[in-house]
């Protein structure tokens, strides 16, 4: 046995919707490393699209489109069926936020982003079905990584409510959709994302000191933890894990002890 059996990536096409940025980005450059044929990316902006491509290499190739809807899904599945016979890897990552006091919450910023992080992930996923068992097998699985987030564990401090009831929703829909669709060697993971700096995440990334005091590990996530953390859910060393959802949050979780009411050490 070797690294490479374990976690390369040679040979396989993959799909990482929102790529062109911030942990799809990351994401992207995990696969790379890891030897992938090819990745598509997805983005609304071309000029962010086209910077990351030119960038990257010839191995990332960009699509534009707004996958929001049902209509943009369709396009993004013509377009890769057009030039591809297979899918190896899908990363459901593109995603929004909405933050809005209680009391003046709108109906538009619980939609937006109810769509596109939960319902884009199961459609885009249904409608790559073809293509995602077209060469899948016991051996060689597919896989299809769902981002979600720390913010579907627990409750953060922000009133982001559409998001966070999105990314608890898009947890609880990886393990039913992994019931399903396991009996077509297609496996389905969700890894939830911590503080990583992006334009998501604008605190880990204007203030990586302050964002830093308040998590275990006391640093926030860089491109290794996230793009390892992909490709291992994605190669052969992933191969058994199937329903889960792998937090990468450096302890907020699942190692934060609370700290108000206790003496000093």
């Amino acid at each position: 046995m070797t690294l490479n059996d374990l976690f390369s990536l040679e040979g396989r096409i993959a799909l990482v919707t929102g790529g062109s940025r911030g942990i799809g980005r990351m994401i992207v450059e995990g696969f790379l490393a890891a030897g992938i044929e090819r990745v598509y990316i997805t983005a609304r902006k071309i000029d962010e699209i086209e910077a990351t491509c030119a960038e990257l290499g010839e191995k990332v190739v960009g699509i534009q489109g707004d996958i929001s809807t049902m209509e943009g899904i369709e396009a993004l599945v013509a377009e890769v069926s057009a030039r591809e016979s297979r899918l190896d890897i899908l990363v459901n990552n593109a995603g929004a936020a909405w933050g809005a006091d209680y009391t003046e919450f709108p109906e538009s910023g619980w939609d937006k982003v109810m769509d596109l992080n939960v319902k884009t992930p199961f459609f885009l996923t249904q409608r790559l079905h073809k293509l995602l068992t077209a060469a899948a097998s016991p051996e060689r699985p597919a896989k299809v990584i769902n981002i979600t987030s720390v913010d579907g564990q627990r409750v953060n401090p922000w009133e982001t409510y559409s998001y966070q009831a999105s990314k608890a929703a898009l947890i609880h829909l990886t393990r039913r959709m992994a019931a399903r669709l396991v009996k077509d060697h297609v496996y389905v993971t969700s890894l939830a994302p911590g503080a990583f700096p992006s334009s998501m995440n604008r605190a880990a990334r204007d203030q990586e000191e302050k964002s830093a005091a308040g998590i275990p590990s006391k640093r926030v996530g860089d491109k290794f933890d996230m793009g390892g953390t992909a490709v291992y859910l994605a190669s052969r060393a992933g191969d058994y894990t199937i329903g889960e959802t792998l937090t990468v949050d450096g302890g907020i979780v699942n190692a934060h002890l609370p700290s108000h009411f206790a003496e000093p050490a």
